[in-house]
């Protein structure tokens, strides 16, 4: 009996390191990105730029999009000017 018990103990401990070594293959296979993933990040517009595409489309609300735009470059400006004076 105590060699069925030993027996059935060294059985899950092996699969329990079968398990473990098969979740960190398949977490480290899936966990990079590939190459073609970063480039098209690198690649890929800024977020003003897609935010003007934006807000000269003819989706509905988009050109809010620019008045935002306008008023936080208007905004911009007058904190630049006023650290200029100072």
């Amino acid at each position: 009996m105590r060699d069925i018990r030993r027996l059935t103990s060294e059985v899950l401990q092996v699969h329990a390191r079968i398990l473990t070594i098969g979740l960190v293959v398949v977490l480290a296979a899936c966990g990079g990105k590939s190459d073609e993933a970063r480039k098209a990040a690198a690649d890929s517009l800024s977020e003003r730029q897609r935010d003007s595409i934006l807000a000269k489309s003819r989706i509905p609300g988009a050109s809010a999009v620019g008045r935002a735009m306008t008023a936080a470059d208007s905004t911009s400006a007058r904190v630049q000017a006023s650290d200029t004076v100072q």
